[in-house]
């Protein structure tokens, strides 16, 4: 199996992520241990991972992509919502496992408005989007229930097991049992957590 991803170990002044190798075909979940506060965690590891901000201790091999939220501004919302056939396309492979799941739901058309859709039908688009263009991503569960959030991960691990490789960010622990490595991110201070600016 090939290295997509070295990480021997980051410190800031107020974590530590301790070392693992992230290979093809595997999913490796960094547990941030925390709520919303940790979203600057997780865009400052982001950004390591993805190769955006260089890190002596982490070896990126293969370029990652981060799944990000699905965003549209105030005006567009309101005047011109996206709609589920731009995201998908035409020429979409509707036997493809993330939108047999979406249109599974009888209210979800390729006409329906972006912003109707719940959590995890929003994520199954963007992580379909993504996999058409790449086999290597970093993602989160942020926005979904737990039973939403293992749907994704378990499909997510489906898709990686034949080449790819995922890095989940994030704050549910019931992850643990699915995922190739788990990775606890420990803090200095239990009761510390991170500010916008991290020191090395």
């Amino acid at each position: 199996m090939k290295i997509v991803l070295e990480n021997k170990g980051i410190k800031t002044d107020t974590f530590y992520v301790p070392p693992f190798v992230l290979y093809e075909g595997e999913v490796v979940v960094v547990y941030l241990s925390g709520g919303g506060h940790c979203y600057d965690t997780e865009m400052f590891l982001k950004d390591i991972f993805c190769g955006n901000t260089k890190h002596k201790n982490v070896i990126v091999n293969k370029k990652m992509t981060f799944i990000d939220y699905f965003r549209e501004s105030n005006f567009r919302d309101i005047f011109f919502p996206s709609r589920v056939n731009r995201y998908i396309k035409k020429d979409a492979d509707l036997t493809n496992p993330f939108l047999v799941k979406l249109f599974g739901e009888k209210y979800v058309t390729r006409k329906t408005k972006m912003n109707k859709l719940g959590g995890t039908q929003r994520k199954l688009i963007r992580l379909y989007v993504a996999f058409s263009k790449t086999k290597d991503i970093i993602f989160d569960l942020a926005g979904l229930d737990p039973q939403g959030a293992e749907l994704t991960f378990k499909m997510v691990k489906e898709v990686v097991k034949n080449g790819g490789s995922a890095i989940l960010l994030d704050n549910f622990p019931d992850m643990k049992e699915h995922a190739s490595k788990y990775i606890d991110l420990e803090w200095n201070d239990g009761n510390v957590r991170p500010k916008k600016d991290f020191k090395f």
